[in-house]
């Protein structure tokens, strides 16, 4: 397996995500490949929140009514990883399916099976209907979005770091990370208008249904979105330039899994962090406090909005100061932070509110470059798959089955497994960060 070093890219990895780009016939400007990888991001952040956020307030009663509240939300969350451990499978089938028909036809189908599984899920009769089999299906459903979410992956984030200015790639590779606190902040809107509006019996019969609907809406939206660039020449021509295509898992890991690996553990902190503040926090909330759930949900819209400027400052932070200083910092900030955690999720309304908002600092900074850690460790020809493939790894052991275990654990021993979670995370990521330059330096 090779080491990072042996890539094409000059320098530091994590510093300089490649070359510039050959110039071409066709000129494409970074801020329309930026528009593109928002749109796309904001849509799958909004259907995995609207997911999330329905394991908490939803899934346990309609779903799991005849257990305790803690044990249905256990197992709503169980079910919830299961999107998680789709996503490879689903990204190393379609890199098989754009092998032999094109990439226009991987992303149609990937985003038709996202859309019939939200929709799918909003129309899912409960268990005191269905039995059992209600379950079932909605696991099926969750499984759908996981392999969906695998094929969905464009290859734009990749160009657009490639082809950001060369003193701004740290700012470019931002960019696409603003759909996660977009598709929170619009979820965490929907939901906290419907929960405050409906009597709790309208909202778990029918209400909680709707932004599933608006989930497929804007599954439409972004497929004509990002069909209209990955299918126009100019785009075609670039990825074929920069050697943007798929390669089979089994060659990508043969030739590169050091840097797979490496790349999945060095965004760790952020990830673990991820659900540490939108997902389980609300339900903590909603099990052991008595605080106002629509309430709580503003707080964590605010959240999403110092997310947003946390990843926007990250991007000014990289470029000045190097994309592994920033990440190693964060990482070390987190540590921090998980300290504090079980202080300030025990200490009422406002500790609360406090975990919240500068979780959500910290997160928006440190995962604003998160993304730059798996777009620059591969050489060309592995650079497409390598980046969808460790993003997924990353995502399945630093998040998948965070909100269940941080519940878990946090209901039966204690709040202080949520700082040995945070801290795991930390130590990952800076163990990888120091793995990467002994590899350089060996080489």
């Amino acid at each position: 397996m090779s080491s990072i070093s042996h890539t094409s890219v000059p320098g530091n990895q994590f510093d300089r995500p490649g070359g510039a780009a050959p110039e071409s016939e066709h000129h494409v400007d970074p801020g329309d490949i930026a528009v593109g990888v928002v749109i796309g991001r904001t849509s799958e952040y909004f259907d995995f929140f609207v997911y999330g956020i329905a394991s908490v307030l939803v899934f346990p009663s309609v779903f799991f009514p005849h257990l305790e509240r803690l044990e249905g939300t256990l197992w709503a969350f169980a079910l919830f990883a299961l999107a998680f451990v789709a996503r490879p499978f689903g990204t190393v089938l379609s890199m098989a399916v754009q092998r032999r028909w094109g990439r226009a036809t991987k992303l149609t189908l990937a985003l038709f099976l996202m859309g019939c599984s939200t929709a799918g899920i909003a129309f899912l009769p409960s268990t005191t209907t269905l039995g059992i089999t209600a379950v079932w299906l909605l696991a099926a459903l969750r499984i759908g979005q996981g392999l969906a979410l695998g094929g969905s992956w464009d290859g734009l984030p990749s160009l657009l770091a490639l082809n950001a200015p060369k003193d701004r790639r740290g700012w470019y590779s931002m960019l696409g990370q603003l759909g996660a606190p977009v598709g929170f902040i619009i979820a965490s809107a929907l939901f906290a208008y419907l929960y405050s509006s409906l009597t709790h019996a309208d909202f778990l019969t029918w209400g909680w249904r709707y932004p599933f609907f608006v989930a497929f809406a804007i599954n439409v939206v972004a497929l004509f979105a990002r069909l209209r660039l990955v299918a126009a020449q100019e785009y075609t021509e670039l990825l074929d330039k920069q050697e943007l295509q798929p390669v089979s898992a089994t060659e990508l890991l043969s030739q590169q899994g050091t840097n797979v690996v490496i790349g999945a553990f060095a965004a760790l902190a952020s990830y673990a962090l991820f659900h540490l503040v939108t997902v389980f926090p609300l339900s903590w909330i909603n099990l052991y406090t008595e605080q106002s759930i629509p309430g709580f949900l503003v707080v964590q819209m605010v959240g999403g909005v110092l997310c947003a400027g946390g990843i926007v400052a990250s991007g000014w932070i990289a470029d000045r100061y190097g994309r592994r200083r920033t990440l190693g910092s964060l990482a070390a900030l987190i540590a921090v932070f998980s300290g504090f955690a079980p202080t300030l999720l025990d200490g009422g309304t406002l500790g609360q509110d406090v975990f919240i908002l500068l979780g959500s600092v910290l997160l928006g900074l440190s995962y604003g470059q998160a993304a730059g850690t798996v777009t620059s460790n591969f050489s060309p020809r592995f650079r497409y798959t390598g980046a969808a493939l460790t993003s997924d790894i990353a995502w399945l052991i630093g998040a998948a089955f965070a909100p269940l275990v941080a519940l878990g654990l946090s209901a039966n021993f204690g709040l202080g497994y949520v700082s040995v979670y945070l801290l795991s995370g930390a130590a990952c990521t800076l163990g990888a960060l120091s793995l990467n330059r002994k590899l350089e330096s060996r080489d």
